[in-house]
């Protein structure tokens, strides 16, 4: 996820936003790249998701899970490993 793919993503991320849903997840695991565009509209996503009061979780391979932890965004993005990981963490 970078520069040329932002515009999508956030395109993406507003129509499913407009969805009634209690929480948001963003599936990453098959993504192997995330530069500081992409950094930016997860941190977006997760701002909007809380304006919404829904819950937000980021799923990541060990390469996403790296960028997003190099910049401490770890806790503020709850990311997790897996979806299932991701859901559990929603459910409560």
């Amino acid at each position: 996820m970078d520069a040329f793919s932002e515009k999508q993503f956030k395109t993406f991320i507003i129509n499913t936003l407009k969805k009634e849903a209690l929480s948001f997840v963003v599936d990453l695991s098959k993504v192997d790249f995330l530069d500081s565009s992409g950094l930016g509209a997860l941190v977006q996503t997760s701002k909007e998701c809380k304006k919404l009061k829904l819950g937000f979780s980021v799923v990541g391979n060990s390469r996403v899970a790296q960028t997003i932890k190099l910049v401490r965004l770890s806790d503020f993005l709850n990311l997790k490993a897996t979806l299932q990981e991701a859901l559990h963490f929603l459910k409560n």
